[in-house]
């Protein structure tokens, strides 16, 4: 399908198709942006492999697709009493949490839906299934109206005629709704500030070259293209007045995992002088983490690297080092947007008083 006339926000990322026995139906990330598809997901093992694959990606994102992964998991093999169900349900969050290890979202939403089954013993697997497709519909509602609070927040640190700089996709593919990094951008434009906005490439498998520019564009949001390498020059050349990306996990002192690559932007950053933000819903932190030290950094296959979108570019044989991720340390992040309001300065203390509070 042709995407030079269809705007980003006709169609989800993904959604829910029918009842307890529906299925996920979602856009197929890997194909963008020259070749719109969407892909039903009507077994567990599709949903791990759209997870794993990237068919799917963005942690709020990932985190839905899981849930509906569950719900999709338990329409087969529960048997006729609530422990065949309740086993089911533990192999089934199991199977999905080994698909990505970084984006805290996945589990924190695998986790969600198992506590609320252990709440309710009594229910039998009917009413139990009905109330977890519900709670899955409930995130994913949940991820909308954090992205809208998340851009309104951040909106408020941009200036009219500011160049910003993003990395990767945090935008509405990212999530259920307009993103987190990007809904920053869509709600400042809304306010008629007029940004641009330059895009890394984020290589290897550019997400920001496929994905970040064509929602830009098809918002009508200036967008320059720039490769990864080119973020010191152009902060250099005074075009850039503020930096947002997204996050995949956010230990409990501020340290900030996101797509490789950021943390160089963020030390180019404070080299320059320019505010480095984290643009990430509450979900995103795990507070069970002292600091990024402790964050698993996934690491993917070599080919992503040296046979990139199928075009061979390195010798064979050549040894690859591949980590997807990598933490940015609180004391570079200038602060981190999010629906709760802003956490700024970046401590410990401070994001344990904002994430108790109750929003806007």
């Amino acid at each position: 399908m042709n995407l030079q006339n269809r705007m980003a926000s006709d169609v989800a990322t993904m959604r829910w198709i029918g009842g307890t026995d529906g299925y996920l139906q979602m856009i197929d990330q890997t194909l963008l942006p020259m070749e719109f598809r969407e892909i039903e997901c009507r077994d567990v093992e599709t949903v791990w492999e759209a997870i794993k694959k990237l068919r799917v990606r963005g942690a709020p994102a990932i985190g839905i697709a899981a849930a509906y992964g569950l719900v999709i998991a338990l329409q087969t093999g529960t048997g006729n009493e609530r422990p065949d169900f309740d086993q089911r349900l533990t192999e089934a969050a199991t199977y999905l949490a080994e698909s990505r290890p970084t984006a805290v979202n996945l589990f924190w939403a695998l986790d969600r839906l198992q506590n609320l089954a252990a709440s309710l013993p009594a229910l039998s697997n009917s009413d139990m299934h009905t109330r977890l497709l519900e709670e899955a519909k409930r995130i994913e509602q949940e991820d909308l109206e954090m992205c809208h609070k998340i851009g309104e927040v951040g909106a408020e640190l941009l200036s009219k005629g500011d160049g910003v700089l993003t990395h990767c996709n945090a935008g509405g593919l990212a999530t259920s709704g307009g993103g987190t990094a990007l809904s920053v951008f869509f709600a400042a434009a809304r306010q008629g500030k007029e940004i641009r906005v330059y895009a890394d490439e984020t290589r290897p498998l550019l997400q920001g070259a496929r994905l970040t520019t064509w929602e830009l564009m098809q918002r009508s949001i200036p967008v320059t293209l720039i490769t990864d390498s080119m973020a010191g020059w152009v902060m250099q050349e005074q075009k850039i007045q503020a930096v947002v990306t997204g996050a995949d996990r956010i230990a409990a002192n501020g340290d900030s995992a996101n797509k490789i690559g950021t943390y160089s932007v963020a030390l180019l950053a404070r080299l320059h002088e320019i505010p480095f933000y984290i643009a990430a819903p509450s979900s995103t932190f795990d507070l069970s983490l002292a600091s990024g030290s402790q964050i698993p950094i996934e690491e993917r296959l070599p080919e992503e690297i040296t046979n990139g979108f199928g075009k061979q570019t390195a010798p064979v044989g050549v040894d690859v080092y591949n980590p997807a991720f990598d933490v940015t340390p609180a004391k570079y992040i200038s602060g981190i947007i999010t629906e709760r309001g802003l956490i700024q300065p970046v401590t410990t203390a401070e994001v344990a008083r904002v994430l108790s509070t109750d929003g806007y």
